[in-house]
């Protein structure tokens, strides 16, 4: 293989980034251009180069990049079949993103400054994905991490998106700082960065180290892929714009710690404790957020902690020791995320607001979108987990790996010995994802019904638009209390959506629907990445769906309860039609503090923001009130002693004299004495 090619994959979004930087003021009509076509050709190399390698093959290319005193620093590529899967994956959700930003964001002044970081977004993670280098991993890990900030506060005129862009930074900071120290030592116990020699120095048992580093990635994997207790920052980040949720939810930022963690499972599997953490860390992960998804007013946050949980998913396959399990899981979830995020995107669009209930009183907003409403539809399917979309396949995948974990026979696929992962550890999965499968299918039944099904909205007719009235109803119309992220209407809701917003949905459904059946028909999937098997088994398979059937149902059966208790409405204005919510009657008297996330971030707050502030304003204190007072004093003093000075200087040469022939007469006294 031309290794320019694999070269070429981050080269071009980064180059994009900088034309479409560059030229963003000076000529506005090439930066759309700018932003598709670099990113849309990197995707086409990625399958490209996925293709040419083939299954079952890697490859391994470096270049010493800089001398270091200790273990060196190279210009690595490794390329195997996970990496082929991801940067295809990356590649297709990326030229998605970019193309539906054109029309989404078609009005926003600062689109070429957005489109070059989404570009340079994309570039960080195929750097990511294809690095052979923990050190130069880490350039793409922390690029991801500047480019978020910007992102997400990008309406940075509204206080949500400038203090959820500073949560995000500090938050995935807070776990990138002993990240780094684990890399540290995990390239000083290998004695190198390279990928490939740190696995054999693990399969060797060279690593001195092992549970520490392992602890220590960790804690950067918990900020980075929002896993508890750094999970925080996800769903204050819907304050961004739609777009820039699909691309960190789906491919981006959120997939890394997972892929990271995949990369480096032989290294984890030397260390029973720290897969024993990540079981507890995804279980915690998995439900918490799950029952807080169901408590959600504000659609985007709703699939926010939906992703917080499917990440829970993936970290759990990877704690029962299976990470071609976790790795499928990752590319089906962003496939059917991403298709969610852009569907939400057209979805408020239309209705100008992010709340749910708001939207179940708009009529006939179903037929409004139509395209939305399917695809959104399909997503929601897969994400429940049900045949024969790909979600289905990859949850199932995940029990399996449990399944065998909790039976001490753990689905490594020769990348370690089975007894190294825990049996707790695959109780502790297969118990919460369990437990999630039913959840998760309660919410999603949730969403559509009532944002969609709404006995109001069903009623009436499709409007070709919404009436100023409506407009103005709906916009101030969301659940008091509950927490809510709008963002700044980029387009006009009286517009139907353009192609550019709707054709990327179904571009996104093929995958949704599609590539669990075809990866598993042949079995190239398995194939591609470490040759086990990926096929659900029959217990886990009866027992997950249904579970997902259990959730929906009760779910919908709740709904019909709240409804028919709900007053007949037809006449009534809109901003007083009530809503039929069935989270709850199934959360009862957990759906005020699901609602709020548990009060993790008032813990937060009262555990480590409040102390950080006293302290500050104690620093601050003795820094204007005591050090700035010396300095003050000390100038003062001189300031004293001149002016004393400057009192004797009369002019007058008779004083000169005197005071001369006085002090003459003084020390004549003194020697004579």
């Amino acid at each position: 293989m031309n290794l320019a090619l694999p070269a070429l994959v981050p080269a071009l979004p980064a180059l994009g980034a900088a034309a479409t930087l560059a030229a963003g003021r000076r000529a506005p009509g090439l930066a759309r251009p700018l932003a598709i076509v670099p990113v849309a050709v990197s995707a086409v190399l990625a399958l490209v180069v996925a293709l040419q390698l083939g299954t079952g093959r890697t490859l391994d290319a470096a270049t010493r990049l800089t001398p270091t005193g200790g273990p060196d620093i190279a210009l690595a590529i490794h390329l195997d079949g996970f990496t082929s899967l991801i940067s295809v994956l990356v590649g297709l959700v990326a030229t998605c993103v970019q193309v539906y930003s054109t029309a989404y964001l078609k009005d926003d002044p600062r689109y070429p400054s957005y489109a070059a970081l989404v570009s340079l977004f994309t570039a960080a993670m195929f750097l990511v994905v294809y690095s052979g280098d923990l050190v130069v991993l880490l350039v793409g890990w922390e690029v991801m991490g500047i480019c978020s900030y910007f992102l997400i506060g990008h309406h940075w005129e509204t206080e949500d998106a400038r203090s959820a862009s500073l949560k995000a930074f500090l938050v995935t900071k807070l776990g990138d700082v002993p990240f780094l120290f684990g890399v540290f030592l995990l390239g000083a116990d290998a004695g190198s960065f390279r990928i490939e020699d740190v696995l054999r120095a693990a399969t060797e048992g060279r690593l001195g180290h092992p549970t520490l580093v392992a602890l220590l990635l960790l804690a950067g994997v918990a900020g980075k892929s929002a896993q508890f207790p750094l999970h925080t920052w996800l769903p204050d980040a819907m304050a961004g714009p739609t777009p820039v949720s699909a691309l960190i939810h789906a491919a981006t930022m959120v997939a890394a710690g997972i892929y990271l963690v995949a990369r480096l499972l032989p290294v984890f599997l030397l260390s029973g404790a720290a897969l024993v953490v990540l079981a507890v860390m995804a279980a915690v992960t998995m439900i918490g957020s799950a029952l807080c998804a169901l408590a959600q007013d504000d659609l985007k946050r709703v699939l926010a902690y939906s992703t917080v949980g499917q990440l829970g998913y993936m970290a759990g396959a990877l704690a029962s020791g299976d990470r071609e399990a976790s790795v499928f899981h990752l590319v089906s979830h962003g496939a059917f995320k991403a298709l969610l995020f852009l569907a939400a995107g057209v979805v408020i669009h239309a209705a100008h607001t992010n709340s749910i209930s708001a939207m179940s009183r708009i009529p006939g907003l179903r037929k409004r979108v139509p395209d939305a409403y399917w695809t959104m539809g399909i997503a929601l399917v897969a994400l429940v987990g049900l045949p024969p979309f790909a979600g289905f396949f990859s949850k199932e995948a995940v029990l399996t790996a449990a399944e065998h974990a909790a039976n001490g026979e753990a689905l490594t696929n020769g990348v370690g010995p089975a007894s190294a992962v825990p049996q707790a550890a695959g109780w502790i999965v297969l118990i919460s994802a369990g437990l999630t499968a039913l959840l998760t299918a309660a919410y999603a039944a949730r969403l559509f019904l009532v944002a969609f099904h709404s006995p109001a909205g069903a009623a009436a007719a499709a409007p070709v638009v919404l009436t100023a009235d409506d407009r103005g109803t709906v916009v101030a119309d969301h659940e008091a209390g509950a927490p809510y992220s709008p963002e700044p209407d980029e387009a006009d809701p009286a517009v139907a959506e353009p192609p550019a917003m709707r054709w990327p949905l179904w571009v996104l459904a093929v995958p949704t629907m599609g590539f669990g059946v075809t990866g598993l028909r042949s079995d190239w999937l398995p194939a591609l990445l470490d040759g086990g098997s990926l096929r659900p088994s029959a217990v886990t398979a009866v027992i997950g769906t249904g579970l997902a059937v259990v959730g929906a149902l009760l779910a919908y059966g709740a709904w019909r309860s709240a409804t028919a208790r709900v007053p007949g409405q037809a006449e009534a204005p809109a901003a007083e039609v009530a809503v039929a919510d069935p989270g709850r009657a199934l959360l009862g008297p957990l759906f005020g503090p699901a609602r709020h996330g548990f009060g993790v971030d008032r813990l937060y707050g009262a555990l480590f923001v409040r102390p950080v502030e006293a302290a500050a304003g104690l620093v601050r204190f003795l820094d204007r009130e005591v050090v700035e007072t010396y300095v003050r004093g000390a100038g003062a003093g001189a300031g004293l002693l001149g002016r004393a000075v400057r009192l004797a200087q009369t002019g007058n040469a008779q004083t000169y004299l005197s005071a001369l022939l006085a002090g003459v007469v003084l020390l004549a006294v003194l020697v004579a004495v």
